[in-house]
């Protein structure tokens, strides 16, 4: 098993950053990917921005430009920096891991962002 723990979330005003971070520990084989979701009161939980074992990346193109995503492979750590924050993007984050030989999908308990316009 392993267990995602995410921390950085805050309250914060429109325009302003915050960085989450994402600490995997437990049974950690290789990673296929880790990303980050995040469901806004009333909405569907959506994809934010996901990495893969590979490098690639992708991003919801509501948070492009705005978002990053990287990860510190020796620390089992995966952060999002959130630049230019907008009301919009208040929500529970989650953070999201898959890895090879391990058919769970693994999920953090999320973290609150909250930004105030």
């Amino acid at each position: 098993q392993v267990q995602l723990v995410e921390s950085g979330g805050g309250l914060v005003q429109a325009g302003e950053s915050l960085r989450l971070s994402c600490a995997a520990s437990g049974r950690i084989r290789s990673m296929k990917f880790m990303g980050w979701h995040r469901q806004a009161p009333g909405k569907q939980r959506e994809l934010v921005a996901r990495i893969t074992s590979g490098g690639a990346i992708n991003y919801a193109d509501s948070v492009k430009g705005r978002f990053t995503i990287s990860r510190d492979n020796a620390k089992n750590l995966v952060y999002l920096q959130m630049n230019s924050l907008k009301p919009e993007d208040t929500a529970v984050y989650y953070c999201n891991a898959q890895y090879y030989g391990d058919g769970n999908d693994y999920w953090g308990q999320g973290t609150q962002v909250t930004v105030s316009s």
